[in-house]
């Protein structure tokens, strides 16, 4: 089949990669502008405009599918529409551009977790299983019916930004798959069913740790909300960047101290911060205008931790 491919970040590599090299040809591949990165403001194009460009495809840099970006996909004759992470809706006509549609892979178990931040919202819930679901792209947000949902299973120390790399790897093989059965008119997609759930945009204070959590809620949180928009917490009036944390397992011969949420300790090597029942362990930080660095070693420098305090 002949096909267009939308997206932008690095979660739509793995897509546009296994696609190119299918049986499939990939008539253009469309992806949101160049931005500024860095703290030089370079610009930059996207990782997806990137890798098309190594692969030799003709790319539409568009931030929105306006009649014009419409009118040049129609133009371009395809059966078939990928979109992965794009970063912009897609409204008819250019729903209809395709002979076929629109298909959209979506990293959550649909109906849950409609929305921008499907894996960073699973993994703040501590949530330990989530599903690469592929879908007929419609109107309304992520409520198509569904080609194929594959299982993950999220480590329980992964980040979110970890869990997102390996779903978007697994979730390419899924789309080819559903792209050959389409080609081949053997794909059913089926209409979703239980109650949905929504997943909106991370903001920075979604970004904000509250030890007064307990151990599961906090480890959870910093871990869906890395790398973005990040997790954090503030030592008197520094910003402290938390990137890592642990959670000690059950029955370990070197107990943990007792402390009040916030407060700090260490003790075996490790930096323990309390909340509302269990401490938790933090392995790698990042002080404002600093380098990450190891969490003990920060503490350390901190000389004595007694009534030192993370909120």
């Amino acid at each position: 089949m002949r096909l267009v491919v939308a997206g932008s970040p690095a979660a739509a590599v793995p897509t546009l990669r296994r696609l190119a090299a299918s049986e499939h040809e990939i008539a253009a591949v469309l992806t949101r502008p160049a931005t500024p990165q860095g703290r030089k403001r370079v610009l930059t194009p996207t990782p997806v405009a990137q890798v098309a460009e190594d692969l030799g495809l003709p790319v539409i840099e568009a931030s929105r599918v306006d009649d014009e970006v419409t009118a040049r996909i129609a133009d371009l004759g395809v059966d078939l529409g990928v979109i992965v992470a794009y970063g912009a809706l897609l409204r008819r006509p250019a729903l209809d551009a395709p002979r076929l549609g629109w298909i959209n892979l979506h990293f959550s178990d649909l109906p849950l977790y409609r929305g921008a931040a499907p894996v960073q919202r699973a993994v703040m819930a501590g949530d330990t299983r989530t599903a690469a679901t592929v879908f007929q792209l419609v109107e309304a947000l992520d409520a198509g019916p569904v080609y194929a949902s594959d299982p993950f299973d999220i480590d329980p120390e992964a980040t979110s930004g970890e869990v997102l790399a390996a779903m978007a790897e697994t979730g390419a093989e899924t789309v080819v798959r559903v792209v050959d059965g389409i080609a081949a008119g053997t794909a059913v997609a089926t209409e979703q069913s239980g109650e949905p759930t929504l997943a909106p945009k991370l903001t920075i204070d979604d970004g904000r740790i509250d030890f007064a959590a307990p151990a599961a809620a906090v480890h959870a949180r910093l871990r869906g909300v890395t790398p973005e928009p990040g997790a954090y917490a503030h030592l008197g009036e520094t910003r402290i960047k938390l990137l890592r944390s642990s959670r000690l397992p059950g029955g370990t011969p070197d107990p943990a101290p007792s402390l009040t949420p916030g407060a700090l300790a260490v003790q075996g090597g490790r930096l323990f911060v309390g909340t509302a029942d269990d401490p938790l362990v933090l392995t790698e930080v990042q002080p404002a205008g600093k380098k990450a660095m190891d969490a003990v070693a920060w503490a350390r420098g901190l000389g004595e931790l007694d009534g030192k305090v993370l909120a």
